[in-house]
């Protein structure tokens, strides 16, 4: 029997919603292209933004001095400049309240002995160092936009997103045990599920990456049609990138990243497909049809918000909608792992 007390499971599940919030308004930030509006990193002082006009009018000063004005935004008003501050702001804001919510409850919980063994006293010390590294790799994504080319690294953006997902898996995880407790540690039957759920993470984890990459190189701005990329299956530029620079051209080249994140997606969506029909032939639980199910229907839904994305040219409710159905696919993977993994 599980004696961890529920407040730590309702605990876990306000941090799980704030990590799923940060995602869905760091995509706004990245997609209202606001997330070079502030220019310095200043954990504990950076938390209350400008509250009088001296204030703002330094603020936007500092940021006069950054290369996406000088490049880019030379027009901007101080108006302007206020509209994509809220953005980084909001997104900076909800990264500190999640670090609060986590680590003071953190603090009473341990030394009320809430914690019931040290295995869980671990897992959430791991979760807390993964929310901070998770914290300083947004800024070490921002800097790299701070210098010379006002645009952020594709590949620090996949690590900023990388890490607030397996984060969020942690958490979720946590969240599982403590809702549904392990009764198998070892559990023989299923194997070949838990195989195909295993394959499943690994081709999602690829396609997040180059969702990133389509992100941070601007991929999905480009040929705007399926499923045919112009009037091409295969476009002569990615053809021409690879013998230029290679296999490096699969993950620098915008239209190479766009036609593997696209069809890697289809690959995907048929994938889940035969792992439900495999399902469907198995002696499996209630709860362990269901959590495949899911996996189909989010996938589905998924793949069509691509399309519907690529073919509207990233509108921004589209896009942040594509993004979070991302997260509940990910989510529905991690709850059907544990089912087939520790549950009759």
């Amino acid at each position: 029997m599980n004696k961890t007390p529920k407040i730590i499971e309702k605990w876990l599940m306000l941090g799980a919603v704030l990590v799923i919030a940060m995602i869905v308004i760091g995509g706004i930030t990245r997609l209202t292209e606001s997330g070079l509006s502030i220019v310095h990193w200043k954990p504990i002082t950076g938390i209350l933004p400008p509250l009088n006009e001296t204030a703002w009018q330094t603020e936007f000063e500092h940021y006069q001095r950054s290369p996406e004005f000088q490049i880019k935004n030379a027009h901007f008003t101080l108006d302007d400049f206020k509209k994509i501050f809220f953005w980084e702001y909001l997104h900076r804001f909800l990264g500190r309240l999640t670090g609060i919510v986590f680590i003071i409850p953190f603090l009473y919980f341990s030394f009320t002995r809430k914690i019931k063994g040290s295995k869980l006293f671990k897992n959430l010390l791991i979760i807390f160092l993964l929310g901070a590294l998770q914290g300083y790799a947004g800024w070490y994504m921002v800097k790299s936009g701070l210098v010379d080319n006002p645009h952020v690294s594709h590949y620090r953006l996949a690590i900023h997103l990388g890490l607030a997902l397996i984060l969020l898996c942690f958490i979720v995880w946590e969240i599982l045990k403590i809702r549904i407790p392990i009764i198998n540690y070892v559990y023989p039957k299923h194997r070949k599920i838990r195989n195909l759920l295993r394959i499943t993470f690994l081709l999602l984890g690829t396609q997040i990456i180059f969702g990133a990459f389509m992100s941070g190189l601007k991929a999905g701005y480009v040929y705007p049609t399926f499923p045919k990329m112009g009037k091409e299956w295969l476009p002569e530029s990615v053809t021409t990138a690879f013998q230029e620079i290679g296999l490096m051209s699969f993950i620098e080249n915008p239209i190479s990243v766009q036609f593997i994140h696209r069809w890697l997606g289809a690959s995907i969506l048929l994938f889940i497909l035969w792992v439900f029909i495999k399902s469907r032939k198995e002696v499996i639980s209630a709860g362990q049809s269901k959590s495949i199910k899911m996996i189909l229907h989010t996938t589905t839904l998924q793949f069509i918000l691509g399309v519907l994305t690529l073919l509207f040219s990233v509108p921004i409710l589209l896009g942040i909608l594509h993004q979070l159905v991302a997260v509940m696919l990910l989510m529905s993977l991690v709850i059907s792992y544990y089912l087939f993994k520790y549950r009759t």
